[in-house]
């Protein structure tokens, strides 16, 4: 407090004439229309600047709760889908009605780990089975196909990327509907995958969309990919081509888990069959 009292008594002066200044500005602008509304134009300028800056502050913080909002929109409006269901059709007399029936809703997630430079390369989301994730469900994102998931904990869930040499999905051209497989290219490359042992019939062109068929994981009609180059396998047997991935794997942020709905019938009775055979 000594201190505080010193400070102040050796510049006096000083604050005196700031004092003095202050008082006359307010006394000047007060009392005198024109510089009174100079005033308050240029503070509303200043005050606007930083309310705008205040604002764009609040927005960056708010980004992670805007996306986990966008994220769950994406996935309703994804389950709204005409793929999303399927259609019960019975004819009588000449008369038809058609019924669409859900099949396919998704959970929405966020990536919070991944990997894309290794030979298996792996993501964890935000999701489990305490939110319906189970074991072999397919993933997609905005852009196409991701992977399947193969590890599932409470609150967590490991998803097989397609960048693992054991990914292996039906996939088919999209003008022709010709049926292949997908996998990884063998150099490793994140951008860059094969559409193998399509029908030779087939006359694929460079460009050409790659999407999930109606025998994968996945709804029928899933980007993949698109043709980028064209090669037969050694005689001739069948076609293999070199596509450009759909998803940009490196910038990953939040995906979709595909529950289909009629998976576990359709397990039931494959492995019945099995029995059969």
């Amino acid at each position: 407090m000594r201190n505080l009292l010193v400070f102040i008594t050796k510049y006096n002066a000083f604050f005196l004439f700031l004092i003095f200044e202050i008082s006359s500005l307010v006394i000047y602008i007060k009392y005198n229309s024109f510089q009174k509304a100079t005033f308050i134009s240029s503070t509303s300028k200043v005050t606007g600047t930083l309310y705008g800056q205040v604002d764009q502050l609040k927005s960056y913080l708010n980004l992670n709760e805007v996306n986990d909002s966008l994220a769950r929109e994406n996935a309703r409006l994804r389950a709204q889908l005409k793929t999303a269901f399927y259609v019960d059709t019975i004819a009588k007399k000449q008369v038809t009605d058609t019924i669409y029936k859900q099949q396919y809703t998704y959970i929405e997630a966020k990536v919070i780990n991944n990997s894309i430079n290794r030979s298996n390369n792996y993501i964890t989301i935000n999701r489990g089975s305490k939110q319906g994730v189970a074991k072999g469900m397919g993933v997609i994102c905005s852009s196409g196909l991701v992977g399947k998931v193969v590890f599932v904990g409470d609150h967590l869930s490991v998803v097989q990327s397609l960048l693992h040499k054991d990914s292996r999905f039906s996939a088919m051209l999209a003008k022709e509907k010709e049926i292949g497989y997908v996998e990884w290219s063998d150099d490793l490359n994140p951008h860059k995958g094969y559409l193998k042992d399509v029908s030779n019939n087939a006359q694929p062109t460079i460009g050409e969309e790659v999407l999930t068929s109606q025998y994968s994981l996945f709804p029928a009609g899933i980007p993949i990919g698109k043709v980028s180059n064209l090669h037969t396998k050694s005689g001739g047997v069948a076609l293999n081509m070199e596509i450009t991935l759909a998803v940009d794997f490196s910038k990953l942020q939040y995906v979709d888990v595909i529950v289909n709905k009629f998976a576990q019938e359709q397990a039931g009775l494959e492995a019945q069959q099995k029995k059969d055979e």
